[in-house]
Protein backbone atom coordinates (compact mmCIF):
# COMPACT_ATOMS: atom_id res chain seq x y z
CA UNK A 1 0.00 0.00 0.00
CA UNK A 2 1.29 3.55 -1.00
CA UNK A 3 -0.58 5.99 1.29
CA UNK A 4 -1.83 4.64 4.34
CA UNK A 5 -5.76 4.20 4.74
CA UNK A 6 -7.50 6.73 6.42
CA UNK A 7 -10.20 4.86 9.19
CA UNK A 8 -12.03 6.68 11.71
CA UNK A 9 -13.19 4.61 13.75
CA UNK A 10 -16.97 6.02 15.97
CA UNK A 11 -17.51 3.64 19.21
CA UNK A 12 -18.28 4.59 22.80
CA UNK A 13 -15.20 3.31 24.30
CA UNK A 14 -11.83 2.08 23.06
CA UNK A 15 -11.97 -1.28 22.30
CA UNK A 16 -11.71 -1.08 18.35
CA UNK A 17 -9.56 1.85 18.37
CA UNK A 18 -7.22 -0.17 20.40
CA UNK A 19 -7.31 -3.41 18.69
CA UNK A 20 -7.41 -2.01 14.99
CA UNK A 21 -4.22 -0.07 16.39
CA UNK A 22 -2.20 -2.63 17.79
CA UNK A 23 -3.56 -5.72 15.22
CA UNK A 24 -4.62 -4.22 11.92
CA UNK A 25 -1.99 -1.59 12.21
CA UNK A 26 -0.06 -2.24 9.04
CA UNK A 27 -1.02 0.33 6.16
CA UNK A 28 -3.88 1.80 8.60
CA UNK A 29 -4.21 5.62 10.13
CA UNK A 30 -6.70 5.68 12.78
CA UNK A 31 -8.73 8.56 14.28
CA UNK A 32 -11.58 8.10 16.62
CA UNK A 33 -14.59 9.55 17.37
CA UNK A 34 -17.09 8.51 20.52
CA UNK A 35 -20.50 9.89 19.11
CA UNK A 36 -22.44 10.19 16.04
CA UNK A 37 -21.77 14.29 16.35
CA UNK A 38 -17.92 14.86 16.59
CA UNK A 39 -17.93 12.38 13.56
CA UNK A 40 -19.70 14.09 11.08
CA UNK A 41 -17.38 17.18 12.53
CA UNK A 42 -14.74 14.84 11.36
CA UNK A 43 -15.26 13.44 8.67
CA UNK A 44 -15.86 16.67 7.23
CA UNK A 45 -12.36 18.55 8.77
CA UNK A 46 -10.16 15.75 7.64
CA UNK A 47 -9.71 13.09 4.77
CA UNK A 48 -11.55 10.04 5.81
CA UNK A 49 -11.40 6.96 3.42
CA UNK A 50 -13.65 4.99 5.89
CA UNK A 51 -15.69 4.42 8.78
CA UNK A 52 -15.72 1.71 11.21
CA UNK A 53 -18.73 1.84 13.12
CA UNK A 54 -19.84 0.32 16.52
CA UNK A 55 -23.73 -0.62 16.23
CA UNK A 56 -24.08 -0.28 20.00
CA UNK A 57 -22.99 2.88 22.26
CA UNK A 58 -24.54 2.10 25.58
CA UNK A 59 -21.49 4.13 27.18
CA UNK A 60 -22.38 7.39 25.68
CA UNK A 61 -23.62 10.46 27.50
CA UNK A 62 -27.28 10.04 27.15
CA UNK A 63 -27.37 13.92 25.39
CA UNK A 64 -25.26 12.54 23.20
CA UNK A 65 -26.88 9.89 21.68
CA UNK A 66 -28.24 10.79 18.27
CA UNK A 67 -31.96 9.88 17.20
CA UNK A 68 -35.36 11.65 17.83
CA UNK A 69 -36.20 10.17 21.92
CA UNK A 70 -40.47 11.67 21.31
CA UNK A 71 -40.64 9.48 17.99
CA UNK A 72 -38.55 6.40 19.35
CA UNK A 73 -40.96 6.55 22.66
CA UNK A 74 -43.93 6.45 20.44
CA UNK A 75 -42.63 4.05 18.55
CA UNK A 76 -42.47 2.01 22.17
CA UNK A 77 -46.23 2.67 23.01
CA UNK A 78 -44.86 5.09 25.31
CA UNK A 79 -41.93 2.87 27.22
CA UNK A 80 -39.01 5.05 27.85
CA UNK A 81 -36.60 2.50 28.98
CA UNK A 82 -37.20 0.28 25.44
CA UNK A 83 -36.83 3.34 23.37
CA UNK A 84 -33.88 4.13 25.18
CA UNK A 85 -32.86 0.24 24.73
CA UNK A 86 -33.18 0.43 21.17
CA UNK A 87 -31.55 3.97 20.97
CA UNK A 88 -28.36 2.52 22.45
CA UNK A 89 -28.52 -0.58 20.72
CA UNK A 90 -29.04 0.65 16.97
CA UNK A 91 -26.66 3.74 17.59
CA UNK A 92 -24.71 2.67 14.41
CA UNK A 93 -27.46 3.18 12.41
CA UNK A 94 -28.19 6.63 13.87
CA UNK A 95 -25.11 7.49 13.30
CA UNK A 96 -25.08 6.11 9.71
CA UNK A 97 -27.79 8.46 8.85
CA UNK A 98 -26.03 11.11 10.48
CA UNK A 99 -23.09 10.75 8.08
CA UNK A 100 -25.04 10.12 4.93
CA UNK A 101 -27.51 13.80 5.63
CA UNK A 102 -23.85 15.20 7.04
CA UNK A 103 -22.93 14.46 3.08
CA UNK A 104 -20.34 11.81 3.67
CA UNK A 105 -20.70 9.05 0.81
CA UNK A 106 -17.63 6.98 1.89
CA UNK A 107 -17.71 3.44 2.82
CA UNK A 108 -19.25 2.37 6.38
CA UNK A 109 -18.21 -1.19 7.88
CA UNK A 110 -20.76 -2.06 10.66
CA UNK A 111 -19.33 -3.94 13.74
CA UNK A 112 -22.41 -6.21 14.17
CA UNK A 113 -22.89 -10.05 13.84
CA UNK A 114 -25.93 -9.55 10.66
CA UNK A 115 -25.56 -13.47 9.78
CA UNK A 116 -29.04 -14.06 11.98
CA UNK A 117 -30.16 -11.10 10.55
CA UNK A 118 -29.79 -11.09 6.95
CA UNK A 119 -32.66 -10.04 5.48
CA UNK A 120 -31.98 -6.28 7.96
CA UNK A 121 -28.59 -6.26 6.06
CA UNK A 122 -29.74 -6.58 3.07
CA UNK A 123 -32.89 -4.03 3.19
CA UNK A 124 -29.60 -1.67 4.70
CA UNK A 125 -27.74 -1.57 1.94
CA UNK A 126 -30.20 -1.70 -0.83
CA UNK A 127 -30.30 1.90 0.68
CA UNK A 128 -26.54 2.08 1.22
CA UNK A 129 -24.52 0.58 -0.87
CA UNK A 130 -21.47 1.86 0.15
CA UNK A 131 -22.46 -0.02 3.26
CA UNK A 132 -20.86 -3.09 4.79
CA UNK A 133 -20.51 -5.14 7.87
CA UNK A 134 -17.69 -7.37 9.91
CA UNK A 135 -19.06 -9.70 13.18
CA UNK A 136 -17.68 -7.88 16.50
CA UNK A 137 -15.76 -10.68 17.36
CA UNK A 138 -13.46 -11.08 13.60
CA UNK A 139 -9.98 -11.31 13.80
CA UNK A 140 -7.59 -9.13 12.43
CA UNK A 141 -7.05 -10.87 9.18
CA UNK A 142 -10.94 -10.99 8.35
CA UNK A 143 -11.10 -7.20 9.59
CA UNK A 144 -8.00 -6.00 7.10
CA UNK A 145 -9.75 -7.53 4.24
CA UNK A 146 -13.01 -6.20 4.64
CA UNK A 147 -11.26 -2.36 5.16
CA UNK A 148 -9.20 -2.85 1.82
CA UNK A 149 -12.40 -4.20 0.46
CA UNK A 150 -14.10 -1.50 1.12
CA UNK A 151 -12.24 1.73 -0.05
CA UNK A 152 -11.62 -0.82 -3.54
CA UNK A 153 -7.65 -2.20 -2.37
CA UNK A 154 -8.07 -5.11 -1.59
CA UNK A 155 -10.10 -8.73 -2.86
Amino acid sequence: MSTPVEVLVVEDGDEYVTNLSTFVADGFRYRQAKSGGVACEMVQQAHTDLVYLDMRFDRTPVGELLGNMVELVARFNGDVARARRFQQDNQGLFVLRALREAGWRGPVILSYDFGPEERRFRTLSERDPALSYCPDYADANTIRAAILRAVGRGA
